[in-house]
Order: C-alpha cells, then structure tokens, then sequence
C-alpha cells in the first residue's frame, strides 16, 4: 500500500493559525521542504511559485513565513495578495508556474488556516508528492536546521512575472468568457454572499461588467469574520434575501470560493446534487457531456443516480474531497463532476471547483433554455437526508466501537436498497460525519440521531455540531 501523507489532508495543510504545523517556524520550513521538492531535476532559479491567501488576519504573515522558506531554496515567489483558490489554480496554470499555493482554510472559521499547493498543470498535488515534501521537512526538523525566518526571507528572492493586479485581471477575463455576448445574462437580478471572504474581490466586479444587478451580501471582511454565520454553511440569510427580493437567484459561497450554495426566488436552498441533476442533461444535450457521466462523492444522493439513470446518464462515486472527484474524471474522461456541498467542477473551464464558474455557468443555462431556475430543478427530488457533525477528541477507527458498529448495521437492515449510511471522519476537522437518507423521512431522522449519539458517548461526549446539521428532502 502507497504511503498516505500526514499533514496534508483533503485539502491540504490545515490547523490553528499559530499552533503546530501552522507556527512560524513550521510554516517556513514548509515553505522550505516545498521549494526543495520543487527543485528537483529543474535548473537553478526556475522554479516559480504564484502565492495568494483569503482574507484571515493571520494570511499575510503565513503568507510572509512561506515566501521565506520557498525564497531560501532560491524559489521566485509572485504574490497575488487576496484571491479566491479557483483563481489560483487558474493563475498557477495559465502562466505555468512550477506550483500555486492559496493560504485558507476554505469554510473553516477565521482562527484556522491552512497551506494548499497546486501543481503546474492547476490540480492540487499527488498524494505521493505531498509525502515527499513531508520528508523533506521530517529531515529540516531532525538535522538541526533553524535558519533565522529574517535572513531567510531576504535571500533567493528573484523577479516576479506578474505584478497582483494583471493576475486578477486575467482571472476576471476567463470568468468573463463564460457568458456568451448577446446572451441576455443582464435580465436577471441576482442575491450573492461572499462570506466576508475572497470572493468579495472577484464577482462584484464580474456582475458589474456582465451589466448583472446584485445584491452583495457580507462582502466587508475584518480579517475574523470570514464565514461567520454567513456563506455556503449558513446560507439561510442569503436565501431569505433572494426570496424577500424576488430575486431570479440567489448564492453563497465558501471563504475561498469554491464552493456554491443556491437559493431559488422562493427561498428553496439548492445544493451540489441540484446542480448536477441540471446541467448534466443540458450538457449531455449540447454534446459536451464527455464520458455520458457524472462523478460524485460517497456523500451524493441516491435519488440524483436514480434520476440521471432514467437519462442514460451515469455516476461515478469516489471518497469525499474534490481531489478525488478530479481524479476519476480524469482517469474515466469524464467532463464534469462535484459535492453536495457545492464544489463543482467544469474539466473543460477548470481542473477545481470554483463556485464563480458554477454561477455563471448556471446563468448561462438559464439564458440558454429560458427557464426560471425553478423550473430547472422543480423536478429532482432528493431522498430525505440528514447529515451529523460529532466533534471528537480522536479518531479512532469506527469500525473498533461496537455501540457504533450496532447502530449502523442496524439502520443498514431497515433502510434495505432505498437508502444509504456513510460515516466517516472529515479530513480537515475534528469531526465524525454521519449521512443517512431513505425514502422515508422518520427513519433517517431516527437513524442518523442514534448513530451520532453513539459516537459521541464512545469517543469523550465532545459534543454534537447541531448547526453543522445538513437536512435535505
């Protein structure tokens, strides 16, 4: 078996800004371990790496300490300041830079942070490199090597390619592209909720030159109300908003912006499995529907297979995580694939999710076919499903927890074939996850209860997330 990195999560390097592996000194040597991975079989002074960051207090100088470390292995290091990670997935492809790195933590609250590295080609990196780099700062710590974070961050600095405003602006022309002129995309009136987050940099802007009338939402970060009661975790304001405006549609996205949470003008949220049940046949139609399927997560709803079925449309189920959803789409040719939780991702517009592409490529759906978003997805009915975050104090493998193992085989005898239980530890949280839908709603409602409380008696009563609780159907 493949040796598994770990540090690096689903989405990368995450923690507690300040504390281990998100200290100064740990954060620079990352940086480090980073940009010695990245030189190898490269000549001297090649290796380029654009750095961006969400709009956390403590960016700028995880940001600062990285630079540091990746200058002292003689990196040149561009810094796009704010940006969503979409965009610098784009930017790190698009100039071929040798990696990408964003400083976020995506949805996570403020006092978090985390350290996300692309590879050349805009993916995250392969699990094999990110043991690699691993190594490599095992070594840094072992060996005695301390060099002072001030001396390293004047040495090796190099020439930046780009200056922070061409970066944005050549994102902002790709997204541009998405929309068709003369499409019609300015009758719409929209509702957006950046989440106090990087968004807030990019699609106001966006809109204004789409001529698209928004309301903008939580779009004034102070550095420690990211995401707070606001975004793609708590979008109930922002549907309340669109459905109090009548707006043609509402969204929310992440701190980071990849992904997107939907609210249609009667305030109905709508999620990742609603917008694969809608653009996967309109796809299929236009002929760009490679692989005639869709990839999802062990987490998508059993009623979006069924109904894509009924289309001749298959899917694919891959772990949670987006990288792993990009993986299948790229060893099965297969064109577009996402989450529930909003992460969608278009191969042919960007190898990541980007919740911004998914807007617009739902507006350009709309146009295309002159329905309401209503209508659009009016007709997938999501089984009944509900969702539990358990804070614990460790991960101990569940299947090691007889109260635990006893409530899920239980529900699996009841629900049968018509529904389905996953629970599994998040990859970049202290969290026991658990899913249970069925046709029927009491039964998930009672199933999904007692195998949550089973894992928090087993594993210290830490407590269950109630507002972390997802309900669909």
């Amino acid at each position: 078996m493949a040796e598994k990195p770990m540090l690096f999560g689903t989405d990368g390097i995450r923690g507690v800004a300040g504390e281990y592996p998100l200290d100064p000194a740990t954060v620079w040597r990352v940086g480090r371990s980073l940009g010695k991975v990245l030189q190898k079989g490269q000549p001297v002074g090649c290796v380029t790496v654009v750095l961006g960051q969400d709009t956390r207090e403590s960016g700028s100088w995880i940001a600062q300490r990285l630079a540091a470390g990746l200058r002292s292995m003689g990196a040149q290091v561009t810094e796009a300041g704010v940006m969503t990670t979409p965009g610098m997935a784009f930017l790190t492809r698009h100039h071929g830079f040798t990696a990408g790195v964003v400083i976020s933590a995506s949805h996570n609250p403020y006092e978090d942070n985390g350290i996300k590295v692309f590879s050349n080609s805009g993916t995250k990196l392969s699990e094999a490199v990110e043991v690699e780099i691993e190594r490599e700062l095992a070594q840094a710590g072992s060996d005695g090597q301390e060099e002072s974070l001030v001396e390293g961050e004047t040495r090796g600095t190099g020439a930046a390619p780009q200056t922070a405003l061409d970066l944005l602006g050549e994102y902002l022309e790709h997204l541009l592209e998405i929309i068709p002129k003369g499409l019609g995309a300015s009758q719409y009136r929209l509702v957006v909720d950046c989440a106090h987050g990087a968004a807030e940099r990019v699609i106001p802007e966006v809109l204004r030159r789409l001529g698209i009338e928004a309301r903008i939402l939580h779009a004034e970060p102070t550095g420690r109300n990211i995401n707070l009661a606001c975004g793609s975790l708590y979008p109930q304001a922002m549907a309340k908003v669109t459905q109090a405006l009548s707006a043609d549609l509402g969204v929310a996205f992440d701190g980071d912006a990849d992904r997107a949470i939907f609210a249609t003008r009667e305030g109905k949220l709508i999620d990742g499995d609603y917008i694969l049940s809608i653009m996967a046949p309109f796809l299929q139609r236009c002929g760009t529907l490679r692989g005639s399927a869709v990839v999802g997560t062990l987490m998508t709803n059993l009623a979006l297979e069924l109904s894509l079925a009924r289309q001749g449309i298959g899917l694919k189920r891959t772990a949670v995580g987006d990288k792993y959803v990009l993986e299948e789409m790229q060893r099965s040719g297969i064109s577009l694939g996402g989450e529930p939780s909003g992460h969608i991702i278009f191969a042919h517009l960007s190898l990541a999710g980007d919740g911004i592409i998914t807007l617009l490529e739902v507006v350009r759906l709309m146009a295309e076919t002159g329905r309401s978003f209503e209508e659009l997805t009016r007709t997938f009915k999501p089984f009944p499903q509900i969702i539990k975050n358990v804070r614990v104090r460790e991960k101990t493998p569940l299947e090691t927890l007889p109260e635990v193992t006893c409530a899920i085989e239980d529900c699996r005898r009841q629900i049968g074939q018509q529904g389905r239980v996953v629970v599994r530890y998040s990859g970049t949280e202290p969290l026991a996850r658990v899913m249970v839908e069925a046709e029927e709603a009491w039964m998930v409602k009672y199933h999904s209860t007692r195998i949550a409380q089973a894992i928090e008696s087993a594993l210290g009563g830490q407590g269950i997330e109630r507002s972390g609780d997802r309900v669909i159907g």
